[in-house]
């Protein structure tokens, strides 16, 4: 099978992290198209998108391949890549670091706080831990190996170089890394706890909640209990499976949904900037084998769930999201 050739290089640097966007022009068999400016019109008509590029031509800001500038009344080539950056939506920074935990010329190992996305999604775009740390670290080519949610802390990687971002990311795929998440929750003395939970988890596109349904289990969870402390448990959660939400639905399902969460079991709309009560949830462990160097790691995050300390502070919402770990 012939390979597919590789898009030359684009000739915009990043812009806060973010990549300019790359427009591949399509085959044209009726010569519909005489110029640029007709096509790009027609491609984003009917949103915010139109108007925007229509102003990024005019200001020479919409490039071709090794720089050149294009124009509205250029000439349609199909086949031919453009580039420009998209203007970024407006977005409330995040007021908590992302700590470097371990970097190498392959691997890079993060602890992440609660309400920065892993990578640009939707409305957030460079409030992003992707974005931040290509802009901080110098990184430009890093990607992630997998994602975490933009509510819950903790552990993430990324593959600093591209030619090692496969072979990171099928270590998630074929699950050879193992996982301990940390959850609060409430604790039910008549729960025989440990316990594997497994049940058919899905999710509809556009639908924020996860719901359980009839059918051959696709997710599985060991939920076990590590501690008690005024009707509070502390919970390890080790995930065998990766379905979206799956800890979350899991937990709820139970009858003990973790404190905080804005969707299980009833969904809320906080405002996007409200980090007073972070959900109480920590990707504490990622152990696994590194595909490239063969060196074996454990990671742990140094965060704290602050509800387990101090419930009313976190509960008022006057708890720092950063402050140290707890002992255990």
């Amino acid at each position: 099978m012939r390979r597919r050739a590789q898009p030359p290089p684009a000739p915009l640097p990043q812009r806060s992290g973010i990549d300019p966007v790359r427009l591949r022009l399509p085959p044209d068999p009726d010569g519909a198209w005489t110029d640029l400016g007709g096509y790009l019109a027609a491609h984003y008509a009917g949103g915010p998108g139109a108007p925007a590029v229509a102003r990024l031509l005019a200001a020479g800001e919409v490039l071709g391949e090794g720089g050149r500038v294009l124009r509205a009344r250029d000439p349609y080539e199909p086949g031919a890549y453009l580039w420009f950056h998209r203007d970024l939506p407006a977005e409330p920074e995040v007021p908590f670091p992302v700590r470097v935990l371990y970097r190498d010329p392959h691997l890079l190992v993060v602890d992440k706080p609660h309400f920065l996305a892993t990578t640009p999604r939707g409305g957030h775009v460079t409030q992003t831990a992707l974005a931040r740390l290509r802009a901080d670290l110098g990184l430009p080519a890093l990607s992630p190996a997998h994602r975490l949610d933009r509510l819950t802390a903790g552990l993430v990687m990324f593959s600093v170089r591209p030619a090692d971002r496969g072979a990171y990311q099928l270590l998630f795929q074929q699950r050879r890394v193992h996982k301990e998440y940390e959850a609060l929750a409430p604790h039910d003395p008549a729960l025989a706890l440990p316990r594997t939970v497994r049940s058919r988890i899905e999710k509809t596109r556009g639908v924020i909640a996860a719901v359980e349904v009839p059918g051959e289990p696709n997710a599985e969870t060991l939920v076990e209990l590590t501690g008690v402390r005024g009707g509070l448990g502390r919970y390890r959660l080790t995930p065998r499976t990766g379905r979206t939400h799956q800890l979350r639905v899991h937990m709820n399902g139970l009858g003990l949904p973790i404190l905080g969460d804005p969707v299980y079991p009833r969904v809320t709309d906080p405002a996007s900037d409200d980090y007073r009560r972070p959900l109480q949830l920590l990707a504490r462990v990622l152990e696994f084998t590194d595909p490239v160097t063969g060196a074996a790691h454990r990671f742990e995050s140094a965060r704290t769930l602050a509800a387990w300390h101090d419930r009313p502070s976190w509960e008022s919402g006057t708890t720092p999201e950063d402050a140290p770990r707890d002992a255990p």
